[in-house]
């Protein structure tokens, strides 16, 4: 199964995609049809928003007043607070309920207007948020939805701000133009991205990017941190700390468009237990276990020196399902030497900017051979990384270095 987050603000276009994403064979659980549902007469949702707002929030029918109750809610932030904690959980129970009654291969479009201020979106594998600018929202609403520009406005300033939205985007839908060109790109999204992505979980196959190295992208740290607070929730108290590892990590270093992430953990026990998580988060695990150990390993931690102990290399590998953002999860123990090295090479990297020179060359020289796979491509820059092991360990006693 996998699950999509859908947001966007009011007024952004939101509906359409997620009709789009249905038509295609998406099952659409809407958080707008849910809060209306929780909310019915008869409800315990209504019965606690009229002991929390008044009565004057009912029609004469008894049914919910939705511009009475919105006027006084959103008049101030503690309204709006008490509003979202009497609906949230009623809302979140009911998606439940409809998400555990769905196929296990199934493709759940969870389209939660407040994806972002409930802080859900590191819970989903792919965020996809629709956006247009204001004045287009604005005037979208009182066109099609009756609202005045003041109240437009202010139900727009109530929501989460472009800026926050982008930092949870892993897929940004602008809907700048007609309802027929957003229709589109959620074709595309769909085809190109949220099929073959489902397809790879249920496989529990990973993407297979090619080893190509191309220049530094600037958005690679915030592509990381959304991995980073994705496998943070995941993860929870089992992690020790999580990381973003490798060349990606180097500001102006060329990488393989790959972002590699250290989960650190206590034992490989713990890394075991943690691959469902990881899984239905969109990682699935890989068949590798150990990285090549190197001469002389270096720890911070005594008991761990020891450059003979094969044992102390092993680890557990995840990769992304997602063909739009290939991931790999090393999950190391906490203190051995692989997992300390690899924290270690990021920091001497930018640290030195001749060895980073250095290292670029060597990536340079080994991607023009035009190595088949990326697992070639690793094992070909090896023999750098013996020397590179030894000198980095140098710096690292000379300047006091520590995990």
């Amino acid at each position: 199964m996998l699950r999509i987050g859908l947001s966007g603000g009011i007024g952004a276009g939101k509906s359409t995609v997620s009709a789009t994403f249905s038509e295609l064979g998406g099952i659409v659980v809407d958080g707008d049809v849910i809060a209306r549902e929780v909310v019915e007469p008869g409800t315990e949702g209504l019965a606690k928003l009229v002991d929390a707002f008044g009565r004057d929030i009912l029609r004469e029918d008894g049914a919910l007043d939705r511009p009475a109750l919105a006027a006084i809610a959103f008049s101030d932030e503690e309204k709006r607070q008490t509003l979202n904690g009497i609906v949230h959980p009623l809302v979140a129970h009911r998606r439940s309920e409809l998400i555990e009654a769905a196929a296990t291969d199934a493709v759940i479009i969870e389209d939660i207007p407040l994806l972002v201020e409930s802080g859900m979106a590191p819970m989903f594998p792919l965020v996809v948020i629709v956006h247009a600018d204001e004045d287009v929202r604005v005037k979208r609403l009182i066109e099609y939805r009756g609202f005045t520009e003041q109240d437009a406005r202010a139900r727009i300033a109530a929501q989460a701000t472009e800026e926050q939205r982008r930092a949870v985007a892993d897929v940004w839908l602008d809907n700048a133009g007609s309802a027929g060109q957003l229709v589109e790109q959620a074709r595309a999204l769909w085809h190109e991205r949220i099929l073959p992505f489902a397809h790879n979980l249920t496989q529990n196959r990973p993407a297979s990017p090619k080893p190509v190295l191309v220049p530094y992208d600037e958005t690679w740290p915030d592509q990381a941190r959304r991995i980073l607070a994705r496998l943070n929730t995941a993860c929870g108290h089992r992690a020790v700390r999580i990381d973003h590892i490798g060349s990606t990590a180097v500001r102006g270093m060329d990488a393989k468009d790959v972002i590699d992430i250290q989960v650190t953990v206590d034992s490989l026990e713990t890394a075991d237990e943690l691959s469902e998580a990881l899984t239905s988060v969109g990682y699935v695990r890989l068949p590798y276990t150990t990285d090549v150990g190197k001469p002389d390993a270096r720890s911070t931690v005594a008991a761990f020196d020891h450059s003979s102990d094969d044992a102390l290399w092993h680890k557990r590998v995840h990769s992304s399902a997602d063909p739009g953002r290939p991931t790999n999860v090393h999950l190391r123990v906490d203190g051995w030497p692989d997992q300390q090295f690899a924290l270690l090479f990021v920091d001497w990297l930018r640290a030195n900017p001749g060895v980073q020179a250095d290292y670029l060359a060597l990536k340079r020289r080994v991607a023009a051979e035009g190595h088949a796979t990326t697992n070639a491509y690793a094992e070909a820059k090896e023999p750098w990384f013996l020397d590179a092991y030894r000198r980095a360990w140098e710096w690292a006693d000379t300047t006091g270095w520590r995990p």
